[in-house]
């Protein structure tokens, strides 16, 4: 694509840093070159002449210029259509790498300032001990767990050849910041940046097969093999500079291991039929099997470096003991060993290791029986370093192992599972019917047995009942933190917690399942009413024999996505914020550790958004040392797909979990809020945005309006994208394709409908904008949602909406949604006090305004081709396939799905 003029615009408006803007025209012209290429060069014109022809409507939009651009795409067959979609959404791919790139020179360039980083782990040191003292801190250390979940909820959608070509070709980029870059070295460069943009463009960008619940394991593995497996001593060794810079690496850290990975991959079997009791039982061997190479390969690197001889480093007698126990173990390859490591007793115990390693891999004799094993091992070969004065290299590379095996143990994540609530009913209905919803007959199943007559003849029974069984079986295998969470989803009441539990019982009768079930709370009526029905559930004896025995820990999941599809944004917002504050007082009143699950999307419409802003704005108290929450899709890809990013991403996670633990008194008291102003807003709003969606005819109006029913076929995850199949209505949607519909219309409905109303009516209570202002100055929680917001409707964009909105023939819905938004962007400005959204954060606002005539092709293209699926005709099935191209295009141009 020719480059010059966007360029020259990027010089003049955007201040491109000159290493991006150089990035981005060699990216152009190698593209441009590409489609010229392999479409000629009238492929090059009708590309050229579309992206024209919407800058001009961006920068003066007018009729005319729009039906020129209509007329353009009208004057399109299907096949040069599909090549013009192609390219701008390769384009987009190609800009994408190039923004990341920059990120991590800037990040580089951070990491060697003097001054800490704001938001870094050093910043978090500096603020905490200023403010609390280090005895406050390392206390906090002490009980610190910060646990990201892996989801496999579908919302990226880039086909994985196509993240791999993207690699090769930053790869290549990376290459014209060696310094000293000879001419023919940067010729090179060229060549193979052109021959891998080729790739890319003939690569499909649409998934011919939807993936299987292990290939989605598969993918997940290779984030821990890029990157988190390599982050991870990094992120550690960060804290332990910041806590003691003139020693670090020469003494012991003075912190746990704190970070903790989830996976739902394999285990959420929520409306996914394809994930069975087989399926997770092969997802926790796929796990071991990397984490295990992992860990082996390391173990071998390190112990080769570790050539320190007895006569210079003593072998402590615990280490000798060791050393002849291995040679006993291994007499075959103890020989090989002693030859390679004559004289090196740290090398041989080091190889040794390496060796139980692969024998607990491949399940031959003498391998180890649990990762506590290794990690003992690496503890008692510190200690000999350390006693034969070599105390660098024991809290040098071999700490970073250590820290490795601590973290990600055999397992890699703690595979946790997840069914609904009604699946469970519907079993106890069939098995027990006298026990369906009793909290009393539940628990006497849970505790005292099933009658021994009693067994599941279902299907669906019988697929629960062995799912259970395998969490049990895994448990024996690899250990129970492997596998011991089962959350349930739309949870009500204390009783399906007790079912689950009650269910386990008649799975393994001896009792020795262990088991913490998580309720899952996600409409905002069942939000309000979670901790009276966690009330209900601790009355029981043994309930709380179990939390004592738990050493009273609690984990409560709180739903953002279908929170907010259920009550529209500003009332579930305000919703679990109520929420946070009453379980977190609930927790206090019975003496309760509680760990907050927080399952937040990508898309604000379901909870998204920089990750430690939303940490610093929860309710005080309810962080306390532990923050977990959900990762998915192309969330997963942009935070962890580099480990520079990934550092950077997880620094920041733990740097807020730190600061909100401690500074909650930074924070209101809930109850010094202003609650009849916010419940008035949140009243307001919930009552408008559940009048629009419950208009007569509103699942037909978004069904026409956006490319929901054809998100089906772009094949992103194995979960069917409605609950219990194709058919009905909104309610069987789910929230993901909900909101990555209204995304690809331009609207972003979710992320923002019903606030202007809410924030109008809160106005009119309090006389004025200002007393709003004070609420949100005194709230971060509040900043937070509206700073969300407004990120949201800048994404959106009525001038592109329209054309989408159009396609239904109802005028009055479309002028509901349109004043709503003008409403909206009218109020938060005012509250902000900014002239144009998103005006204090100018990089983000400038990107946002240099991709918008490069989506608005996509959009254009998309709308044309929605028109031509939905038409009966034999290029139908062509025009649907065109759709799909436009969705990934136009996600790579917001940079968000679902």
């Amino acid at each position: 694509m020719r480059t010059d003029d966007v360029a020259r615009y990027a010089e003049r408006e955007f201040d491109m840093p000159a290493s991006l803007r150089r990035d981005v025209r060699i990216l152009g012209d190698a593209l441009g070159q590409t489609i010229a290429e392999a479409g000629g060069s009238d492929l090059f014109r009708a590309v050229e002449a579309l992206r024209a022809s919407t800058m001009a409507f961006r920068q003066a939009p007018s009729t005319a210029t729009l039906d020129g651009i209509h007329a353009q795409i009208e004057g399109m067959d299907l096949g040069r259509a599909d090549a013009v979609a192609r390219a701008f959404t390769c384009y987009f791919q190609l800009i994408n790498l190039a923004e990341e790139r920059q990120r991590m020179r800037t990040l580089r360039d951070r990491g060697v300032q003097r001054e800490a980083i704001t938001d870094s782990l050093a910043a978090a040191v500096n603020d905490v001990v200023a403010r609390d003292g280090r005895e406050a801190l390392l206390n906090l250390l002490d009980r610190l767990r910060v646990q990201p979940v892996f989801t496999a909820h579908p919302t990226e959608a880039r086909r994985r050849a196509v993240t791999e070509a993207l690699h090769r070709i930053g790869e290549q980029l990376d290459r014209f910041d060696e310094p000293h870059l000879p001419r023919t070295g940067a010729a090179d460069i060229h060549r193979r940046l052109r021959e891998e943009i080729a790739i890319l463009w003939r690569t499909a960008q649409i998934r011919d097969r939807r993936p299987t619940p292990l290939d989605e394991v598969r993918r997940t593995l290779a984030v821990f093999d890029e990157s988190l497996f390599l982050v991870v001593p990094r992120i550690y060794r960060e804290l332990d500079r910041a806590l003691g810079p003139e020693t670090v690496g020469a003494r012991p850290p003075a912190f746990p291991a704190f970070l903790r990975w989830g996976s739902w991959v394999g285990g959420d079997r929520d409306g996914n039929p394809y994930v069975t009791a087989e399926v997770t039982r092969a997802t926790l061997a796929i796990h071991t099997e990397h984490v295990l190479r992992g860990l082996e390969r390391a173990t071998r690197r390190i112990g080769r470096m570790l050539t320190a001889t007895s006569g210079s480093t003593p072998p402590s007698q615990s280490l000798r003991r060791a050393l002849r126990r291995d040679a006993i173990r291994w007499p075959d390859r103890w020989e090989e060993i002693t030859r390679s490591a004559a004289d090196q007793p740290h090398r041989m115990r080091m190889l040794a290791m390496a060796d139980r390693l692969a024998a607990t891999r491949t399940g031959t004799s003498g391998g180890y029986a649990l990762a506590a094993e290794f990690v003992e091992d690496l503890a008692m070969l510190q200690e000999s370093l350390e006693h034969g004065g070599a105390a660098r290299l024991a809290y040098g590379e071999v700490q970073h192992l250590r820290w490795q095996a601590e973290t990600f143990g055999f397992h890699f994540a703690s595979l946790e599972i997840r069914q609904d609530s009604a699946t469970h009913g519907r079993v106890i209905a069939e098995l027990a019917p006298w026990a369906e919803r009793d909290l009393d007959a539940l628990d006497r199943l849970a505790t005292e047995g099933w009658p021994a007559d009693i067994t599941p003849t279902s299907e669906l029974a019988q697929e629960v009942i062995a799912t259970l069984r395998t969490v049990a079986e895994l448990q024996r295998t690899y250990g129970v933190d492997a596998c011991r969470r089962y959350a349930v989803s739309w949870s009500r009441e204390a009783s399906d917690v007790m079912t689950v539990r009650a269910l386990a019982r008649l799975a393994v009768p001896d009792g020795s399942l262990t088991l913490d079930v998580v309720p899952l709370f996600e409409s905002r009526e069942d939000l309000r009413r979670a901790p009276k029905e966690l009330d209900r559930l601790l009355a029981l004896p043994s309930e709380q024999a179990r939390l004592d025995a738990a050493g009273r820990r609690v984990e409560v999941m709180l739903g953002y996505s279908d929170s907010t599809k259920d009550a529209g944004f500003l009332a579930a917002n305000i919703a679990l914020f109520e929420a946070q504050a009453a379980l977190t007082e609930w927790a206090d009143r019975n003496d309760v550790a509680l760990t907050l699950f927080h399952g937040r999307g990508g898309a604000v419409g379901r909870g998204g958004g920089p990750a430690n802003r939303a940490i610093l704005g929860q309710a005080p108290g309810s962080v306390d040392g532990r923050f977990k929450i959900t990762e998915q899709g192309e969330v997963v890809f942009s935070r962890y797909r580099t480990v520079a990013l990934a550092q950077r991403h997880l620094g920041q996670i733990t740097n807020a979990t730190l600061r909100a633990s401690l500074h909650a008194h930074d924070q209101p008291d809930p109850a010094d809020l202003n609650w009849e102003l916010i419940r008035t807003m949140a009243r307001a709003s919930e009552a408008a945005y559940r009048e629009l969606v419950g208009t007569h005819g509103f699942a037909e109006f978004f069904a026409a309006v956006t490319p929901s029913d054809e998100l089906g076929g772009l094949q992103l995850g194995s979960r069917p994208t409605r609950r219990g199949g194709a058919g009905g209505g909104l309610d069987a949607l789910r929230a993901i394709p909900w909101s990555f519909a209204w995304a690809q219309a331009r609207i972003n409905l979710p992320g923002w409908y019903g606030l202007g109303t809410g924030l109008a009516a809160g106005r009119a209570l309090a006389g004025g904008i200002q007393p709003l202002r004070d609420l949100m100055a005194r709230w971060p929680f509040l900043r937070t949602a509206i700073d969300n917001a407004a990120l949201s409707m800048v994404k959106a964009d009525m001038l592109i909406a329209r054309g989408y909105l159009d396609m239904a023939d109802r005028p009055e819905l479309t002028d509901r949604i349109t004043d709503e938004y003008a409403r909206t962007e009218e109020l938060v400005r005012q509250l902000l006090g900014q002239r144009r959204l998103l005006e204090d954060r100018p990089v983000l606002r400038r990107a946002v305004d240099l991709r918008n005539p490069y989506v608005d092709a996509l959009s254009f293209l998309q709308q044309r081709a929605l028109r031509g699926a939905r038409a009966d005709g034999t290029d139908a099935p062509r025009w649907a396939r065109l759709v799909q191209l436009t969705v990934n295009g136009v996600s790579a141009g917001l940079q968000n799905t679902g």
